[in-house]
């Protein structure tokens, strides 16, 4: 018998030189997207309360996000990048200047720790890994997940690529339910409410997000 057809299609092994743990990020990282936005707003002449009007946040969360208290997810951050006619990733990792990027593994930038909606909850960090490019449309990141008690789910402009690399993920899309395993993937609409999180403990995956 041929060796080679008794190896799995995937090899699990494969991905512990993907993932690992993620550091946390320096608190540094969290202010400056809260400054980004703040920077972009004030760029645009527009007040704290025309932004709520055009996202549905409140004022109050607004400043706290502002402010670097919240730390806002994903979604949120489209959402701002939306009302603000500003690039997604110029809020999530900054404006790039170059035609290309390589990113080695030492080299991925954290970016920050989001929460959950209700409270304070950890939900997952994530690592930009292409902040280098000017002008991008996409933003590519490697994202811890945690569990999501609240079960807060999320609904903005764009399209998402989940690659599951280590850990089970939980994945509600509309009134779907799913388990992805690592090397399962997924590709949907952000405009359909969704909600990703790690099924127990922490689980990693690749994202690759357009906002539109």
């Amino acid at each position: 018998m041929d060796s080679t057809a008794q190896k799995p299609h995937i090899h699990i092994d494969y991905f512990e030189d993907l993932t690992g743990e993620i550091a946390e990020p320096q608190a540094l990282t969290i202010e400056d997207i809260g400054a980004r936005i703040q920077a972009i707003r004030k760029e645009k002449g527009i007040s704290l309360e025309e932004v709520s009007q055009l996202t549905g946040f409140e004022v109050a969360m607004l400043t706290d996000i502002e402010a670097g208290s919240i730390q806002p997810q994903l979604g949120t951050i489209i959402r701002l990048s939306k009302a603000l006619d500003s690039a997604f990733g110029r809020i999530i990792s900054g404006v790039g200047n170059s035609l290309y990027s390589i990113t080695r593994r030492h080299e991925r930038k954290p970016v920050a720790r989001s929460t959950s909606g209700k409270g304070q909850k950890p939900a997952y960090i994530y690592k930009s890994l292409a902040p280098e490019v000017k002008g991008r449309h996409m933003e590519a990141l490697i994202v811890q997940l945690e569990e999501n008690p609240d079960a807060d789910t999320s609904v903005h402009e764009g399209e998402e690529f989940i690659f599951v690399l280590d850990g089970t993920v939980s994945l509600r899309i509309g009134a779907d339910q799913f388990e992805l395993e690592p090397g399962d993937s997924v590709y949907y609409l952000s405009t359909t409410p969704h909600l990703i999180a790690a099924k127990s403990g922490k689980a990693t995956i690749l994202a690759v997000i357009y906002g539109g």
